[in-house]
Order: C-alpha cells, then structure tokens, then sequence
C-alpha cells in the first residue's frame, strides 16, 4: 500500500513473468526520488526482459527524478533489460525533451502501446 503522505509512490505490476510496468505518481523531486530508485533497483535485473515506467501519474518531474530515471537506464542497459519510459503528459515530457533525454529513452504513449512490445 502507497504511504499516502509521500510526495511520490510507485507502484509494481509485473505483467508477465519477465514484464513489470513500474506506475509512478505525484512528484519525482529531491526528497522524492528515492520512491524510483528502489523499485528500479529491484525489477532492473538480469533476467528480465523488461521495465515498463509509467510516468501517467506524475505532476512534476524534477532533476532528482530525471537522473532516477536515467540510472535505471544505465541499469537497464548493462544487464540486457530493455527500458522504455510512458510519457504523454506535459508534467513528464516537458523536463525530458528540455534536457535532451527523449534521445536517451524509448518514449511511448501509453501503457497499452509499452505492453504491445512484448505480447506473443
């Protein structure tokens, strides 16, 4: 259960076996970030094929929380793990196409198109 008083919580839900879609809400600042490193951290792992991080939920997404992301990235990459980021909202895609991280992740639209990726 999400501590209601967080600025940011994430929330797991590993799809299939190798798939876990990370949902993140709130906001990814300095004192919040660390609710993203975490669960990156742990489902960032050799033997999962991939994590899905769903920023949907996210009303602010600041430096702290783009460099959470972009050490998941780093993760990602040396483990085999693919890492693909959902922004569609203003709050996340804003800070991302400004620091030039849209060239970095593999941006999608929704969860649906992330999950499409995977199926069969």
């Amino acid at each position: 259960m999400p501590d209601p008083t967080a600025l940011a919580t994430v929330v797991a839900d590993r799809t299939t076996q190798d798939v876990v879609v990370l949902h993140v809400s709130g906001e990814l600042d300095t004192t919040s970030s660390s609710e993203l490193t975490g669960p990156l951290d742990n489902h960032v792992v050799a033997g999962a094929r991939a994590v899905v991080v769903d920023l949907g939920g996210v009303r602010f997404l600041g430096s702290a929380g783009l460099e959470a992301l972009v050490l998941g990235q780093q993760r990602a990459t040396k483990t085999g793990v693919e890492f693909v980021v959902v922004a569609s909202s203003r709050a996340a895609l804003r800070p991302i196409e400004a620091t030039g991280l849209d060239s970095v992740f593999t941006i999608v639209g929704s969860v649906d198109e992330a999950l499409a990726r995977y199926a069969g």
